[in-house]
C-alpha cells in the first residue's frame, strides 16, 4: 500500500496542498451553489473513475489554504446560500490542508464540505472529518471483496469514517456509483439499503448512474479502461435501485 497522505508542508503559517482545480460555480457537490476545490492525488485506482488524470500525488499546482480561500472569498456573495465543497482526487489524503481550509471557510461564515471516498484512515484525517459541516461519502461496495476489485483496497476505512459521523451527530450523504453488472445488481442494492438505514447521520443518497464521460482521459493516458463495452443503466434498472432505497425509508434522491 502507497502511504496514507501526501507530505505537505508549512508556508507563512498556511499549509499548502496540490491542488487540481477549481470550479466556481458548482451545483452537484453538495448543498446549494458551491465552490468546489478539486485536490491532486488518489491512491485508489477505481475502475469507472472519470477524472484518472487526478490520481499523481506529483501533479497539481501548489498553493496555501490561505491563498484558495482568498480565491473562494472573491465568490462569497454568489456561495453565501451554498459553500465550499473541497474533493479530488481523495482529498483526505491532505488532511491537514482540508483541515485549515475548513477553519478558515467556517471563520469567513461559510458552509465547508468534504467529497471524499473514504479510503484514509480516521487516524490521519480525523481533524478534517470532525470538523466538516457535511461529508459527502462515496460508498463503492458494501462488500469488502467487491470494493478491492473496484478500487484495489479495502472499505474499511470508509466504513469507520461513517461510524464516526454517526457518533458525532453530524450529516452525512452518501454517494454510490451504479455500474452494471458490478454494483447494480439488486441484491448488492438490498443489501446497502439495510446496511445504511440505521444510520441517522445519512440525511441524503444519491444513486449515481455509471456513465463513460471520462474515457476519452483514460485513452489519453494510455491506461486500460475495462468497462468501455459496459452500458450505462437502463431506466429500468434505475427504477429497480431507486425502489430498493424508498422503501427501506432512505432519503433517496435521483440524480439521472
Amino acid at each position: 500500500m502507497e502511504s496514507q497522505k501526501i507530505d505537505i508542508k508549512n508556508s507563512n503559517n498556511s499549509i499548502v496542498g496540490q491542488i487540481h482545480s477549481v470550479e466556481t460555480f458548482g451545483a452537484l457537490d453538495g448543498p446549494g451553489i458551491r465552490y468546489v476545490v478539486f485536490l491532486q492525488g488518489c491512491f485508489l485506482k477505481c475502475i469507472y473513475c472519470h477524472n484518472p488524470d487526478s490520481w499523481s500525488c506529483e501533479a497539481g499546482t501548489p498553493r496555501t489554504a490561505r491563498e484558495v480561500m482568498v480565491d473562494i472569498l472573491r465568490y462569497k456573495s454568489f456561495i453565501s446560500k451554498g459553500g465550499v465543497t473541497i474533493s479530488g482526487g481523495e482529498p483526505l489524503i491532505q488532511p491537514d490542508f482540508c483541515h485549515e481550509l475548513i477553519i478558515r471557510g467556517q471563520q469567513n461564515g461559510l458552509h465547508m464540505a468534504i467529497d471524499t471516498s473514504g479510503y484514509s484512515p480516521l487516524s490521519v484525517c480525523k481533524d478534517a472529518v470532525e470538523k466538516a459541516d457535511l461529508l459527502l461519502l462515496d460508498i463503492k461496495a458494501l462488500d469488502d471483496e467487491l470494493c478491492r476489485k473496484i478500487t484495489g483496497e479495502s472499505n474499511k476505512n470508509a466504513l469507520a469514517i461513517l461510524d464516526f459521523r454517526e457518533k458525532i451527530s453530524k450529516p452525512v450523504w452518501i454517494r454510490h456509483v451504479m455500474v452494471p453488472g458490478i454494483t447494480l445488481k439488486e441484491e448488492l442494492l438490498i443489501d446497502l439499503a439495510d446496511y445504511l438505514k440505521k444510520y441517522t447521520c445519512v440525511e441524503r443518497v444519491e444513486l449515481l448512474p455509471f456513465h463513460k464521460m471520462g474515457e476519452y482521459k483514460w485513452e489519453q493516458m494510455n491506461r486500460d479502461y475495462t468497462l468501455k463495452d459496459t452500458a450505462v443503466p437502463t431506466n429500468k434498472e434505475i427504477q429497480m435501485a431507486y425502489r430498493i432505497f424508498k422503501e427501506r425509508g432512505l432519503p433517496i434522491v435521483k440524480k439521472f
